[in-house]
């Protein structure tokens, strides 16, 4: 039989500062079996630096939402969608593969990655050149120890406020906080 995905549910309140967008998100996420809760938690924090999309490319009038994730591969991890059903943003998290990215640079207004794990560098080095030529992509590097960190706050039922001010965000749940600075390698 099947594993099925474990359901999160998270209530997110979203202060960007630097992109004057304030809202209050009610999310779902569905883990994957073989998804960890770090995976799952960068999702959730693409998620939060992006949402300043809906208002910013959708003037509002849109649908900022999760994918299928690990269990369709031709989904995007996060995606903003405009009231045509035309993608307007396409989020991968991890370490994708440079053919999907292509793909999904032909689908979408912008895509944007963001790699976490220890093994990031790596992967980097050996895609950074098959990427050059998408001027639809952007790069991001979550590091490693603010990515772990997330792995803390994931419980099946979060209440967690996000801060972004000068490019970091900081995401907590009251009782613990994590900051993450983002760097940008596309």
């Amino acid at each position: 039989m099947a594993l099925k995905a474990t359901i999160f549910k998270a209530g997110l309140q979203i202060a960007d500062i630097d992109h004057g967008y304030y809202a209050d998100h009610t999310l779902t996420l569905a883990r994957h079996p073989s998804e960890t809760d770090e995976r799952m938690m960068v999702r959730l924090v693409a998620l939060a630096l992006q949402a300043h999309q809906l208002q910013d490319v959708c003037a509002g009038d849109g649908t900022l939402a999760f994918g299928a994730g690990l269990s369709d591969p031709d989904n995007p991890d996060v995606s903003l969608t405009d009231f045509t059903g035309h993608k307007r943003l396409w989020i991968e998290v991890g370490q994708p593969e440079d053919k999907p990215l292509t793909k999904a640079c032909q689908k979408a207004d912008a895509v944007v990655v963001y790699a976490f794990h220890h093994a990031a560098e790596v992967w980097w080095k050996g895609i950074e050149n098959k990427l050059t030529r998408l001027d639809k992509l952007q790069v991001w590097r979550v590091p490693t120890e603010s990515s772990q960190a997330l792995a803390q706050l994931a419980q099946r039922s979060m209440q967690l406020q996000a801060t972004i001010q000068e490019g970091a965000l900081m995401l907590g749940d009251g009782t613990h906080h994590v900051t993450i600075e983002p760097l940008r390698w596309k």
